[in-house]
């Protein structure tokens, strides 16, 4: 996950600070001078390094931090509302054109991955129930406009192409073709470059003047560093650029580019490609990116990542298999299969609150992927129907036998039984926790959580 060394630094640096109960002006600057190495490190442009730090320490070396009963505390949040206010605050939205369609022009070098990303943000709005035209505008790069068409396929979303017809006539043909067929939006896949050149703008400009985009966003990949800033701010002085789209964040970069690039250009990060699906686009929040840099997690993505992927209906029937305490292997399925849709699991998980100091504290026994799902379910699916209602049955001939059918090792099975026998004591407890508290008993604690 990007900025995974910046978050450790920073957290490290914050733990020494708390570890000194009140603070002198010294321990600040101290402090200051850790997140300084830090954000140079993580690649971030260092006159935004230097605003930055200056910044947070004219607002945390004032008496009324320095004499607060929790010093500490108070210099984190100055830091991240900082580091908030740096990627811009809050999230911006795409503008959407009071008379359809909204047209947006997606433009940047070659290789950043302006078409996927394209194809993404059509599935984006279509999961909000607006209607896409992608626009193949990229005559040059080999396989480009096939490309999108496959994407679009696979979306059923439409594409409109012309051929190696000039770019700036397929976009006006492409707008009238939107207007005529009533769509809402027409995203532009550009073409580009493996470096800026005077042809590329011009005929950006080109499209730019013939269409009147209300959005023109630049796709960026994050894995740049901060030559994605200097490709940012040569963009926008050209063509007047309304956001920024980084891709690749879920890689192992710095994160330079996502805290350099609003602050030196002025265009804020609009979405945030997290993966190579097409459902791996998300809303670019700067206050919840602060949240997660800063080990405080994610909670409100979560959330929201439930609320679209999991079904209401299956949630409302789990809920009451809650209640009576009858959880079977079935269920236990169902909640794996719910779970994967939110996305890879070390993005899901680091949205937990302190997720990352956990799996520390269990010496690496809480680094999960995708194939202990995809084993989880292999094993589950191998059971036989009485074996999945009645896992107490589960004898040493019959763990053999579900090994050998999932293409996996009676540990692993033995493994899995064990955490769903968690999971199940867990579900109890908690049916028991709420009917005592219905009934005006004694409060206890609630019952701790095992991983799965």
């Amino acid at each position: 996950m990007a900025f995974q060394s910046l978050s450790e630094r920073l957290q490290e640096t914050f733990k020494k600070l708390k570890g000194k109960g009140r603070l002198t002006e010294a321990d600040v600057n101290e402090a200051l001078r850790e997140v300084r190495l830090a954000l140079l490190e993580a690649d971030v442009n260092f006159k935004v390094v230097k605003e930055f730090v200056n910044s947070v320490r004219a607002k945390a070396v004032g008496d009324e931090v320095l004499t607060s009963l929790t010093p500490a505390q108070h210099v984190v949040k100055i830091v991240r509302d900082e580091l908030a206010s740096l990627m811009g605050g809050q999230n911006a939205k795409i503008q959407i054109a009071h008379k359809p369609p909204t047209v947006i022009m997606m433009v940047g070098l070659q290789g950043s991955g302006k078409t996927t990303t394209s194809a993404k943000l059509a599935n984006h709005f279509k999961a909000q129930g607006r209607r896409s035209l992608l626009v193949a505008g990229d005559i040059y790069r080999p396989a480009a406009i096939k490309q999108l068409q496959v994407l679009g396929d696979k979306l059923d979303v439409p594409v409109f192409q012309m051929g190696e017809q000039k770019p700036p006539a397929i976009a006006r043909a492409a707008l009238e073709s939107a207007r005529r067929n009533g769509q809402d939006l027409v995203i532009i896949d550009t073409a580009g470059r493996l470096h800026i050149n005077d042809e590329l703008m011009q005929e950006l400009e080109q499209i730019k003047a013939g269409v009147e985009p209300h959005e023109i966003l630049l796709v960026v990949d994050a894995m740049t560093g901060q030559d994605a800033v200097a490709v940012a701010d040569t963009f926008h002085k050209r063509l007047g650029l309304s956001g920024v789209v980084l891709t690749k964040l879920d890689g192992d970069t710095r994160g330079g580019a996502a805290l350099s690039v609003r602050q030196v250009t002025g265009c804020p990060i609009k979405f945030a490609g997290i993966g190579e699906k097409l459902d791996a686009l998300e809303p670019f929040h700067p206050d919840r990116m602060a949240d997660r840099i800063l080990g405080m997690g994610d909670v409100l993505t979560l959330i929201e990542k439930a609320q679209a992927t999991m079904d209401a209906d299956e949630a409302k029937r789990l809920q009451e298999k809650l209640k009576s305490a009858d959880f079977d292997l079935n269920d236990f399925l169902s909640q794996l299969r719910q779970f994967k849709k939110m996305g890879p699991i070390d993005q899901v998980m680091g949205m937990i609150p302190g997720f990352d100091k956990m799996s520390k504290k269990m010496k690496g026994q809480m680094d999960f992927d995708e194939k202990d799902l995809v084993f989880a379910e292999a094993i589950i699916n191998s059971m036989n129907a009485r074996e999945r209602a009645n896992p107490e049955i589960m004898d040493g001939s019959r763990r053999k036998r579900v090994a050998r059918g999932s293409g996996t090792s009676v540990q692993e099975v033995n493994r899995l039984l064990k955490q769903f026998e968690q999971t199940r004591k867990l579900v109890r407890q908690f049916s028991d926790w709420e009917k005592t508290a219905k009934k005006g008993g004694k409060k206890r604690r609630l019952p701790k959580f095992p991983f799965m």
